[in-house]
């Protein structure tokens, strides 16, 4: 079965960073577009970075843009995302996934197929 499997989330105070992995197993890893998503307490799930299939392709949201990085190694079904200057409102669950259609920044939850259980990120002020 498939499995996404999340790691690297913590806490870290304010201007510092983190990378969060995503490990893929049982599924064609490099024929998925990949998503960060992330989910703070009371608001809805929003996407904060995804890349194309063969990684040449990046999209951001706008409040990330320029601090996080999404890569990704096919060779090892691995997704990333580092995480730079880390602010307090960056705190929330994130989670990958994984999208067998073509995904940018504005494609929705729902139309990715498989989902990872998150890891919590929490940054101090």
């Amino acid at each position: 079965q498939v499995q996404l499997v999340e790691s690297g989330g913590g806490l870290v105070q304010a201007g510092g960073s983190l990378r969060l992995s995503c490990a893929a197993s049982g599924l064609t890893f490099s024929s998925y577009a990949m998503g960060w998503f992330r989910q703070a307490p009371g608001k809805e799930r929003e996407s904060v970075a995804v890349i194309s299939r063969g990684g040449g392709s990046t999209y951001y949201a706008d409040s990330v843009k320029g601090r996080f990085t999404i890569s990704r190694d096919n060779a090892k079904n691995l997704v990333y995302l580092q995480m730079n200057s880390l602010k307090p409102e960056d705190t929330a669950v994130y989670y990958c996934a994984a999208d067998r259609g073509i995904a940018t920044i504005k494609t929705p939850p729902s139309s990715y197929d498989y989902w990872g259980q998150g890891t919590q990120v929490t940054v101090s002020s």
